[in-house]
């Protein structure tokens, strides 16, 4: 099987070590030094506190990496009309594109570029963290979803790489509610941890944290309701309380990108449910706040003042 990985920061670079063990794996990316590096001492991965290196095919160019059986969407929110244009190039004649990506509307992005019957959306609970060109540390294991939609066979076909190579995975035909699950987690961790610039256990270790927390994942609990979308657990709260206590040491993906000066993806995971709410009638106050402040560090990052 041919799988282009579009997209090789954290959770690509993560990917591309583990399903380069049973497919042929080449990562799109359009990081020059990454890519080189890659190319000339291979993926290297920390896990469990041990690097690894194997070797992967990186491109930049993504008319070398086609075509192939099945993409994989990695890359940023806003690089996403970049990344169709990739998967466009590489897909083979009846190949899906699957978007792993955070946040909501991905997916109909990429849709409105490839058409329907090409994008399948999953969602992942695995956690990297990128350390520098080639190199990425597998940061926490958690099962990959895939929709059965619009290939049952193509999702079918990618979980069963997945777990050829280590990974936890299987497909739903509920993808929907696990994506807004995934998106709640997000709201309640991300833009608090970026602003607050502390790893993810310290929302469910400090008070006035944890009362954030609670109330940004009420909100988006509460829109999830309204638009009909049943949550694939019975306490929001709890539940994202439970992720960040179990992943107490990770640093967010937006932490990571304030704490590198870079753009986050508040815009597709809080906005998304500011923007929602405002279409339901359903109030989300703080969500709009954290959309705001973090909104502001990034239009701010090239005035920092460092310490």
């Amino acid at each position: 099987m041919r799988v282009a990985i579009i997209g090789a920061g954290a959770m690509g670079g993560v990917l591309g070590f583990y399903l380069s063990a049973g497919a042929e794996v080449v990562l799109v990316d359009g990081w020059a030094e990454h890519v080189a590096e890659i190319n000339a001492s291979g993926l290297r991965c920390e896990v469990g506190g041990v690097g690894q290196a194997r070797p992967v095919r990186a491109v930049t160019d993504p008319a070398q990496a086609g075509p192939v059986d099945a993409a994989i969407i990695l890359v940023k929110a806003r690089q996403t009309p970049w990344a169709a244009g990739v998967a466009q190039a590489v897909l083979g004649p009846v190949a899906v594109a699957y978007t792993l990506q955070n946040g909501v509307g991905n997916r109909e992005a990429l849709a409105a570029s490839l058409g329907a019957g090409r994008v399948g959306q999953g969602v992942t609970s695995l956690g990297g963290t990128l350390l520098g060109p080639g190199r990425v540390r597998h940061a926490g294991m958690g099962p990959t979803v895939f929709g059965a939609t619009p290939s049952r066979q193509a999702a079918e076909s990618l979980a069963a790489l997945f777990r050829s190579c280590g990974l936890p995975s299987e497909v739903s035909d509920e993808i929907d509610s696990l994506v807004w699950g995934k998106l709640l987690v997000n709201v309640g961790i991300n833009a608090l941890t970026a602003l607050l610039r502390v790893p993810n256990g310290a929302l469910a270790a400090l008070p006035q944290a944890r009362d954030l927390l609670a109330q940004a994942v009420g909100e988006a609990a509460a829109v999830a309701a309204a638009r009909g979308t049943a949550l694939p657990y019975a306490d929001p709260v709890g539940h994202v309380l439970s992720v960040a206590e179990a992943t107490a040491a990770n640093r967010s993906s937006m932490l990571q990108d304030v704490l590198r000066g870079g753009p986050t993806e508040v815009a597709t995971i809080n906005g998304a449910v500011v923007r929602e709410g405002a279409r339901l009638g359903v109030p989300t106050p703080l969500n709009s706040a954290l959309l705001a402040l973090v909104a502001a560090l990034d239009e701010s990052a090239d005035r920092r003042i460092s310490s």
